[in-house]
C-alpha cells in the first residue's frame, strides 16, 4: 500500500512566521504615530490640496479600480477558458486562485463598512469635524462619518497577492512576480489615496496583512497537503504491505 506522508509542510511553516513577524511589524508602526506625521506632510488646516488632482481622481482610483474588477472577471472566466500560466492550474486550483481574489476584497470591504475610523480628510486638523481615534479603539467614535479603515481602494490590488499560494505549486518564478506586482501595485494605490487624504499608511499596510492572510488561510483549508508542495519538492511516499 502507498499514502502520502502526513509530515508537517516545512514551507507553509516558514510563511506563518513571515505573517507573524509582518504582523508584529504593523502593530509596531500603530504605535509609532507615524499616521498622522505622514497625513501632515499631504495635508494643510485648509484640507488636502491633491484630493481632487484629476490623475490621482480619474487614473489611480477610477480607472484602477474598474481595471480591477476587470481582472477578476478574466480569473473567473480562466477557470473554463484559461490563458498564459493558468493552463498549468487545475479547474480547482483556478477557481482557488479567482474565489481569493473576490474574498479578499470582500472582507476588507466588511471590515471597512464596520469601523468607526474616520479618514485623514475628515479631521479637525484638515479642516474637517472628526478627531484622530485609533481604528482599534471599537465604539468609540471620532465625531466623523467613520468607515475609513482599512484601505479599501488598495485591495484593488492587494487582493491579488494570495494568488501567490496557488502559483507557487507549479512555477514559483510566476508566484513571485505575481506577488510582487500585487504588492507594488497595491503600495502605489495605497500612496495615491494617502496624498488625497483618503487613507492613513497604517490602512493600506493593513489592507496587505489581510489579503496576505486570506489567501494563505483559503490555500490552507483549500488544497491538499500534496498539491501545495513546490513544484520541485515531490510529496514523500512511503511502501507498506
Amino acid at each position: 500500500m502507498t499514502r502520502v506522508s502526513t509530515l508537517p509542510n516545512s514551507p507553509d511553516l516558514h510563511l506563518v512566521a513571515l505573517t507573524l513577524l509582518t504582523l508584529g511589524l504593523l502593530l509596531g508602526w500603530d504605535s509609532t504615530g507615524g499616521d498622522l506625521a505622514l497625513a501632515r506632510l499631504a495635508g494643510t488646516p485648509a484640507g488636502f490640496p491633491w484630493r481632487d488632482n484629476a490623475f490621482l481622481v480619474h487614473v489611480m482610483h477610477e480607472s484602477a479600480k474598474n481595471l480591477s474588477w476587470l481582472f477578476v472577471i478574466a480569473l473567473f472566466a480562466g477557470i473554463r477558458w484559461p490563458l498564459g500560466v493558468l493552463r498549468r492550474l487545475s479547474v480547482r486550483a483556478r477557481a482557488q486562485l479567482a474565489f481569493t481574489v473576490l474574498l479578499s476584497v470582500i472582507t476588507v470591504s466588511l471590515l471597512k463598512h464596520a469601523s468607526h475610523t474616520s479618514c485623514p480628510w475628515d479631521l479637525k486638523e484638515f479642516g474637517g469635524v472628526a478627531s484622530h481615534v485609533s481604528h482599534w479603539a471599537w465604539k468609540v467614535y471620532d465625531g466623523g462619518p467613520g468607515g475609513c479603515f482599512p484601505a479599501g481602494h488598495a485591495s484593488a490590488a492587494f487582493a491579488y497577492a494570495g494568488g501567490y499560494f496557488v502559483l507557487r505549486r507549479v512555477s514559483p518564478g510566476a508566484a513571485a512576480l505575481w506577488l510582487g506586482v500585487s504588492l507594488v501595485a497595491g503600495l502605489m494605490l495605497g500612496v495615491s489615496q494617502q496624498l488625497r487624504g483618503a487613507h492613513y499608511m497604517s490602512h493600506t499596510l493593513w489592507t496587505a496583512w489581510i489579503c496576505w492572510t486570506v489567501g494563505f488561510a483559503i490555500d490552507l483549508v483549500a488544497a491538499p497537503r500534496a498539491s501545495r508542495l513546490p513544484a520541485d519538492e515531490p510529496a514523500v511516499l512511503h511502501a507498506g504491505s
